[in-house]
């Protein structure tokens, strides 16, 4: 599964090697309320065919509109704003008298679009600045910290995945897990030294590494845009592991099992000499009580957790899973009394 900007790009590459004129839809501003963030894509050819995304559904209508009656006529990229006034901002699905401005490039030899798709499979972080008087784009190294720029008629986008993230296991939990994270725009690493588990790892846009995952977090020198998931189940792979993971700026450090598991388990971490702030940033049991039995939904319950707390989102302490099945094994007990004194 790729990101949804990789994916504009990689329709984007094949359009232009079938010879179909289209333009790349970039959102460089909004003001107030809007359906899309800044630097979201999107990428329609001349037939009126769309792959990403830059509102709700209304303005890529508007779009596909303007393109299958004129045709793409640009010979430079032009600015467009949306949702200037109360009625058009109504018309166009921007709530809160929301405006957003989008660049529409026409998409050409100039665009770099295959260099560019090359950069990324090489895993680098690319910065892809366009000029929007002549249309001309110049790639160069990005810094994960980049953002989507506007300024003297360049508009600078970094492409390629920000956040890091380490599975230590290649179960089918990791699979699953690796799937929707890079989807997310994770790069994604699985470390596994166990041959029966790398032999039936069966995603091939997601490497395995043959390593002991403790080498591994402190050969990764994880930062803040980083984060380790252990499911290995075996203690030998995970603890140590965790111990340097939680001793890094990593902003996300959990581990699946049970909850006596995971007491088990900070127990043995004391060991390691890890003081309590430390041992408090370990999230486990893993992820948002979902009520999550099968594998895809314990993957989304993990990146749920990881995606709100990489947002800054303080979620209530009710949403854990040690407290969501304790609460719920507290109310059993309390209805099994209730019974017995009826």
């Amino acid at each position: 599964m790729d990101s949804m900007d990789l994916e504009v790009l990689k329709t984007c590459a094949r359009w232009q090697q079938q010879g179909k004129a289209c333009l790349l839809v970039t959102v460089v501003t909004t003001w107030g309320s809007s359906p899309r963030p800044v630097g979201s894509m999107l990428v329609l050819n001349a037939h009126g065919q769309v792959a990403g995304s830059v509102s709700g559904g209304c303005i890529e209508d508007d779009l596909i509109a303007r393109v299958q009656q004129q045709g793409i006529v640009q010979s430079v990229p032009e600015r467009v704003t949306y949702g200037v006034s109360a009625e058009e901002a109504h018309r166009f699905g921007l709530p809160c008298g929301g405006t957003i401005q989008l660049v529409l490039e026409p998409v050409g030899p100039r665009s770099q679009i295959a260099e560019l798709l090359t950069a990324l499979a090489a895993g680098q972080l690319t910065r892809r600045s366009l000029n929007l008087r002549t249309g001309a784009v110049h790639l160069s190294a990005a810094q994960p910290s980049g953002q989507l720029t506007l300024s003297n008629d360049v508009l600078d986008t970094i492409h390629g995945p920000r956040w890091r993230l380490l599975i230590i296991g290649a179960g089918p939990l990791s699979r699953f897990l690796a799937s929707i994270a890079t989807g997310l725009d994770y790069q994604v690493t699985v470390c596994d030294p166990r041959e029966e588990y790398r032999s039936e790892w069966t995603l091939p846009s997601v490497p395995v590494v043959h390593a002991m995952p403790d080498d591994l977090v402190l050969e990764m020198q994880l930062d803040t845009r980083s984060a380790v998931v252990a499911l290995s189940h075996d203690p030998k792979l995970d603890d140590l592991a965790l111990m340097e993971a939680l001793k890094s700026p990593a902003f996300y450090v959990g581990a699946i099992g049970s909850r006596i598991n995971n007491q088990r388990r900070r127990e043995r971490l004391k060991e390691f000499d890890l003081n309590e702030q430390q041992l408090a940033r370990l999230h486990g049991p893993i992820g948002l009580y979902i009520g999550s039995k099968t594998p895809p939904e314990i993957a989304i319950s993990i990146l749920a957790q990881m995606t709100a707390i990489k947002n800054g989102v303080d979620l209530p302490e009710q949403t854990s899973v040690a407290l969501a099945k304790e609460s719920a094994q507290i109310g059993m007990s309390g209805a099994e009394c209730a019974l017995k004194s009826a």
